[in-house]
């Protein structure tokens, strides 16, 4: 098993930010966050787990925010 990467919070914005625009401009939602995730250097599953939390996030999916899930963790309550 390879060690895990710690990727910048750069690279994450922009790789989320390719991966949407991608989508938007061929309309394809399949197979979009594999070619992104190859041509940046990114493991797939991060990428995808970015995606998920980003559209959670915008509200597009269902799920914790990622500001609800910090003040959790600051309460203690998790």
């Amino acid at each position: 098993m390879a060690p895990p990467r710690n990727y910048s919070a750069e690279l994450r914005e922009r790789t989320i930010r390719v991966v949407f625009e991608r989508r938007e401009q061929t309309g394809e939602k399949t197979g979009t966050i594999a070619r992104v995730a190859d041509q940046l250097g990114v493991h797939r599953e991060a990428l995808r787990t970015w995606i998920r939390q980003a559209e959670v996030d915008s509200g597009q999916r269902p799920g914790t925010m990622t500001s609800d899930a910090q003040r959790i963790a600051e309460l203690g309550l998790s």
